[in-house]
């Protein structure tokens, strides 16, 4: 193919992205060794040292992990674009003759099955190798392969008329067809946050009501003084699949959830419990769920006004190795260039969800005792082996909660 502005465009934004992103891995590697061989002061009495150098080594062992992702997402991405593996595969579905709707329907499912089945081997070493190696893993060979097959599955039976019903908007509805496809993607995104927990998330996992009597009491007078409505509070099996804790809550409207997983409610207090329940409520009471949506309506609107623009360019295509422009093509190659471009304001919204965590903890302290809090977070450090030490500018690019020395301070009113 022949090199024109787009392609030196997109290639030096890789490179450079590729750079930071490498810079900031051995940074994070290295000041987590740096720091391995003493377990943080505020800490000191809370987690032994055994628990803070496996946080470490698992850190570390991540983190690796990530960047040898990053590099195979490069190096597809050059494949598809620059090798010419898209127009390759928009040949061949072209070659059937069904028609630009049904072409561009095929290509793009087929495009995802084979980013599934890329993605499949480092998936299972993530499972099999490197969480098994520190404890984590509890999924067995059987499951593994039936929540791959139930994910592809529902992948293409949401996916089919989704993508049918946007190619068509973007061929059939005029020059302001972004902004048609825009209110679709937004419907559909309400809609699949009200549908997942009743729907789609017990396909993968079992959701049981809470049996604990003294709990649930509890816990129904914490959603009441805070005025939380909801579907009901539930216990997910994450055990089936993984040590790890967590709580959240999810849904829409009165389709609303509370979801622990199993591994967490066994191991902390009542009064832990409440804390941390206080603190996933704090993100309802501050509005940060309809935030998030706001934001996510913005960033997807402007983003397809881009593409309205670019989907007429033929540099576009040519550049990307494409000699073939399409409505189809031009959707696939901006969802494949999009993200080099956006990897340089994620630090932004690293921050805004930082900023969510800290008002989520504050408000957890009007509600509920922070020395609860701050004991269900450090008990959930060290069984989740999440590291007490990492790189301060690795957390401010990428982390969505705050380090925890830090998040501990600010609890402690340090």
């Amino acid at each position: 193919m022949e090199m024109n502005e787009i392609s030196w465009l997109v290639l030096t934004v890789l490179i450079i992205g590729l750079a930071i992103q490498f810079w900031l891995a051995t940074r994070h590697i290295n000041y987590i060794r740096a720091h391995e061989d003493k377990v943080p002061e505020a800490f000191a009495d809370k987690i032994p040292l055994d628990a803070h150098q496996k946080a470490a080594s698992y850190t570390i062992a991540k983190t690796h992990l990530g960047m040898a992702n990053t590099m195979l997402s490069a190096g597809v991405l050059v494949i598809w674009t620059f090798a010419g593996g898209l127009e390759i595969l928009d040949q061949l579905w072209r070659s059937a003759e069904w028609g630009s709707l049904y072409t561009g329907t095929a290509l793009l499912l087929t495009f995802m099955l084979i980013g599934m089945l890329i993605d499949l081997p480092l998936s299972l070493y993530s499972t099999f190798v490197l969480e098994e190696e520190y404890g984590f893993n509890k999924m067995t060979g059987k499951i593994f392969i039936l929540d791959m097959i139930k994910g592809i599955a529902l992948a293409f039976a949401i996916g089919t008329p989704l993508i049918m019903l946007i190619l068509w908007l973007m061929e059939q509805s005029g020059s302001l067809w972004w902004f048609y496809v825009w209110a679709v993607w937004m419907g559909f995104s309400l809609l699949m946050m009200w549908a997942y927990p009743k729907f789609i998330a017990p396909l993968f996992n079992k959701f049981q009501p809470l049996e604990d009597e003294e709990l649930k009491n509890r816990i129904t007078a914490l959603l009441n003084k805070c005025g939380f409505s909801s579907n009901g509070i539930f216990i997910m099996d994450g055990s089936t699949r993984s040590g790890h804790g967590n709580a959240y809550f999810t849904g829409f409207g009165a389709n609303k959830r509370i979801v622990f997983f199993d591994t967490l409610i066994k191991s902390l207090s009542i009064d832990e419990t409440e804390a941390v329940l206080a603190h996933e409520l704090g993100h309802f009471k501050r509005n940060h769920i309809k935030k998030t949506i706001a934001l996510m309506a913005v960033m997807s609107l402007a983003g397809l006004a881009i593409l309205g623009w670019l989907i007429d360019q033929p540099a576009f295509y040519a550049g990307l190795g494409v000699n073939t422009p399409s409505t189809y093509m031009g959707l696939l190659l901006f969802m494949l260039v999009i993200p080099l471009f956006t990897f340089f304001i994620s630090p932004l919204f690293s921050a805004f969800s930082r900023k969510n965590e800290f008002e989520a903890d504050d408000y957890a302290k009007q509600q509920s005792n922070a020395s609860d809090l701050v004991s269900a977070l450090v008990k959930m450090y060290e069984e989740n082996a999440s590291t007490l030490t990492p790189d301060p500018l690795h957390s401010a690019f990428y982390d969505s909660h705050p380090p925890a020395p830090v998040r501990i301070a600010r609890l402690q009113g340090a």
